[in-house]
């Protein structure tokens, strides 16, 4: 029989990689969520007609139509990756991020129990929970402080506490993670790598969103940022082996902590316009890109998941730039810019 495999914001960066991972699966019957005509259709257009596939329109702020979702769908597995993930927003809409983070997972939970069910589900966490991380406190583990620094991350430390309150108060079956940068095609340009790749592509296109005495300008945030950096595709199937293996109610940390992952942002930019065939591309700071708060070091130890799941990485930063930068080259040449 075919587990029911639920997937929230099924149309987003992460939602549409994990719906490809799981769709050719003989023993998967595959939902998704999409929130009507507000989700992006553009990443699983190669999917959306697919039988194997059921897409679902629901907000998941919406109790009643959340409570809907899942006494249609009976969910064996839930993934839920709907959420408000780009952090310079929260400063502006503080209580929409709670609502949807932190509410819409509630939501999530009290259906189930309403439903009379338990499916496992997986509650995708953010390393920026832990925040003002000191370099002696490094590398980051399942047990290092929590200190947020901005309203997107407070959000997510509730979610993930409240899905350990649910686990340890009805049993829920809970997957606690907390994944580390993980990048690629389909990610939003509002994002470091991705943005950098837009903006090189529409330079290479001949349509740069800035010029300075005729040469193209490529502006950035906050640069000098070092993190762990992972291909979307080794991350889905992370999240796959921490739905198949680990234990309700644990905390794991996933990404990639070899050397060769880890590099700062501006590291990584460095090595995409080496990637480019644009010249002369000039590198400002622009101050509206620029945090309140930065974080200079998110780098973590995710040796408890390793060890449980025999997961790795298999592809390395090169390529998570070109496919990124090639992924945006696509998207300039069709006009979407």
């Amino acid at each position: 029989m075919r587990q029911k495999i639920l997937i929230t914001g099924i149309t987003g960066f992460v939602g549409s990689h994990m719906a490809d991972f799981l769709i050719d699966r003989k023993d998967v019957q595959l939902f998704g969520t999409k929130r009507w005509n507000l989700s992006r259709l553009r990443n699983i257009r190669h999917i959306i007609d697919d039988p194997r596939l059921t897409i679902i329109d629901c907000d998941i702020t919406d109790p009643v139509g959340v409570n809907n979702l899942i006494k249609t769908v009976m969910p064996d597995k839930i993934f839920h990756f709907a959420a408000e993930s780009f952090v310079s927003p929260s400063w502006l809409h503080p209580s929409h991020y709670m609502d949807v983070n932190y509410k819409g997972t509630v939501n999530i939970m009290e259906a189930c129990r309403a439903a009379g069910i338990n499916p496992r589900m997986l509650i995708a966490g953010s390393p920026e929970e832990h925040g003002d991380i000191k370099p002696e406190e490094l590398p980051i583990t399942e047990t290092t402080v929590l200190r947020p620094v901005n309203p997107y991350a407070v959000t997510k430390v509730a979610q993930d506490l409240i899905g350990y309150v649910y686990h340890r108060s009805y049993g829920m079956n809970v997957i606690r993670t907390r994944a580390f940068n993980h990048e690629g095609p389909r990610r939003d340009n509002v994002f470091g790598l991705s943005w950098y790749a837009y903006q090189i592509a529409r330079i290479e296109a001949g349509k740069p969103i800035r010029q300075a005495q005729g040469r193209p300008v490529l502006e950035t945030g906050h640069t000098g940022d070092r993190r762990n950096f992972t291909h979307i595709r080794d991350m889905v199937e992370g999240y796959f082996l921490a739905m198949q293996k680990c234990t309700p109610g644990e905390l794991y940390l996933i990404g990639s902590d070899e050397e060769s992952h880890i590099c700062t942002f501006k590291e990584a930019l460095d090595k995409m316009i080496k990637l480019s065939t644009a010249k002369n591309i000039e590198v400002q700071v622009n101050p509206k890109y620029v945090r309140p708060t930065a974080l200079p070091f998110l780098i973590g130890d995710t040796k408890k998941f390793r060890q449980l799941t025999g997961w790795k990485p298999k592809i390395g930063i090169d390529q998570i730039l070109s496919d990124t930068l090639n992924y945006w080259r696509d998207f300039v040449k069709n006009g979407y810019y």
